[in-house]
């Protein structure tokens, strides 16, 4: 398979019933969309999860893709509102998870873990404030490790415009939690 087929070229084919094409997809979209989860969920396998059902969902419904060029923002938004759903699924059967259930009776203090659980809805909140392009740059470099020039690749940007999402995102993370953190947590 060619490297250089466009989104559209490799869409149409899909719509071929090509299996190869939306392999193609899946690998040139893969990263980003399991970013884009992760910005949304706390546990890693729930945004495995996630991608897997947007790819499933993506290839049913392709023909449904309205501009094929475009492939990537179109799957991005089945990954979020997927992501949300499982968030919101998640929210309304939460229970105490296993761990916590047994550092309440091992004598751990439970102020500590409820600053820890505060500190993180804040943290998610926060994230959740920078733009788009800025939250994907602080995830792919803080939470997946990416370099500069790979996430420049992937988004469509230089490597000094990563570079600058990067600082302008943490800058505004450290204002928008600013004296929010709460006491007695790490």
């Amino acid at each position: 398979m060619d490297s250089d087929d466009t989104n559209a070229a490799l869409v149409a084919r899909v719509r071929l019933g090509e299996t190869k094409a939306f392999d193609q997809l899946v690998r040139r979209h893969l990263r980003l969309a399991h970013s884009v989860a992760r910005s949304t969920l706390d546990n890693p396998d729930d945004a495995d999860d996630v991608c897997q059902d947007a790819f499933i969902r993506a290839l049913e419904r392709i023909d449904d893709c309205r501009n094929p060029g475009r492939f990537g923002s179109w799957l991005l938004a089945i990954v979020r509102n997927t992501a949300h759903n499982r968030r919101e699924h998640s929210r309304v059967r939460a229970t105490l998870p296993l761990e916590e259930a047994r550092s309440a009776t091992s004598g751990d203090d439970p102020l500590a873990a409820v600053g820890r659980m505060q500190l993180r809805g804040q943290l998610r909140e926060a994230i959740r404030q920078l733009t788009e392009l800025q939250r994907r740059v602080l995830l792919l470099y803080d939470l997946e490790g990416w370099s500069h020039k790979e996430i420049a690749g992937e988004l469509g940007i230089s490597s000094g415009s990563s570079r600058v999402h990067l600082h302008v995102a943490r800058k505004a993370m450290r204002k928008l939690l600013a004296g929010r953190v709460a006491p007695g947590t790490p």
